[in-house]
């Protein structure tokens, strides 16, 4: 094996996905492995978009999201519109990511403040029991 090719399971383990998910996005046509008779092949430029793949799931875009960006790639462009249109949707990305932080943060407060109401409100019921058993 060329170190320009690299089969299913050596793209399992160097990505640490299953074959399903490199089926999966082959199917959604985010890579396009060569195929030799019912092997997969892939090749550098299948690795580069996988490692995008697994990079902007990570960072929560969706499939459609992330095939944008793919379809961007020129080369010859020097890939200023690729690198343009994900600045843009990074930035959409990290507002929504903070605005979720900011709400969870918001929950989060609340249920302490619930806890510790709870809390106080079971010592009290535990202490009047306990009075009236006296």
């Amino acid at each position: 094996m060329t170190q320009d090719l690299m089969t299913i399971r050596e793209m399992c383990d160097a990505f640490d996905v299953t074959p399903r998910t490199l089926r999966f996005y082959e199917a959604k046509e985010l890579i396009f492995p060569v195929r030799e008779g019912t092997r997969r092949l892939f090749t550098r430029t299948d690795r580069a978009r996988l490692k995008l793949i697994l990079r902007g799931k990570r960072f929560g875009f969706s499939l459609e999201q992330i095939r944008q960006l793919l379809d961007l790639y020129d080369r010859n462009n020097r890939n200023i519109p690729q690198v343009t249109k994900a600045i843009e949707l990074g930035r959409e990305r990290l507002d929504d990511m903070e605005r979720q932080r900011d709400e969870l943060e918001i929950a989060i407060k609340g249920l302490r403040e619930q806890l510790s109401w709870g809390e106080e409100h079971l010592q009290t019921l535990i202490n009047e029991t306990a009075k009236a058993a006296e």
